[in-house]
């Protein structure tokens, strides 16, 4: 979408506990993109926000006259705009099997985070009882996947593992606790963990979920 960005830098518009925002801070860190930050908060968004994103929706970023919304579409423009180090294979299959898996990610595991996060109204107790078990069903049923490489399915990191981290760093805060026949996936997560642009895309609160 062409928007005119009156800043002269590339501004992230960001969700500080938002695991969708948190995937693309990560590219961004990962490629050193220099950016401004802008925090959201969608109960009470500034103007420019609501100018730039008529759907209101996060992340969102402005670069130039362009404006873009939907993690994976920025994840994408930002690999191929800033190619090193690059997030997505060269191989065509390789690439789709990538995004397949974000779309395994956002269509499962992102649904079922919503029912958790809705747990603490009434009535939607047990619904979110529901999605913790199939959420730590589903990721331990991949567990096997993340032993075979250091990365998921990659000797590279990539954009999978950019949106795989930022839902492993939240399942503590979201109640559930992997089974030791998942050891492979907390062993991968530790791994990610321990990457400098993870650390570096980090907010304030996202550190205080793993407390």
């Amino acid at each position: 979408m062409i928007i005119a960005n009156r800043r002269s830098i590339m501004v992230l518009f960001s969700g500080p506990q938002d695991h969708f925002s948190h995937r693309v801070r990560i590219v961004m860190a990962e490629k050193g993109i220099r950016h401004e930050t802008e925090n959201v908060d969608l109960r009470s968004p500034t103007d420019e926000f609501v100018a730039l994103s008529p759907y209101g929706t996060l992340p969102t970023i402005a670069d130039r006259d362009l404006t873009l919304f939907g993690s994976r579409v920025i994840m994408e423009y930002l690999d191929e705009r800033f190619p090193h180090p690059p997030l997505m294979a060269v191989d065509p299959v390789a690439r789709a099997s990538a995004r397949l898996m974000i779309d395994r990610i956002d269509l499962d595991w992102s649904e079922r985070i919503k029912e958790i996060e809705k747990g603490s109204e009434k009535g939607k107790e047990k619904a979110a009882a529901a999605a913790r078990k199939k959420l730590t069903e589903s990721i331990s049923m991949l567990a096997p996947l993340f032993e075979q490489h250091p990365f998921f399915m990659s000797e590279e990191f990539s954009l999978v593992d950019c949106s795989l981290a930022p839902i492993l760093w939240r399942l503590k805060s979201l109640g559930i606790n992997l089974p030791d026949s998942a050891k492979a996936v907390t062993d991968y997560a530790e791994r990610m963990f321990d990457r400098d642009s993870f650390m570096d895309s980090l907010t304030e609160e996202e550190r205080e979920l793993d407390e």
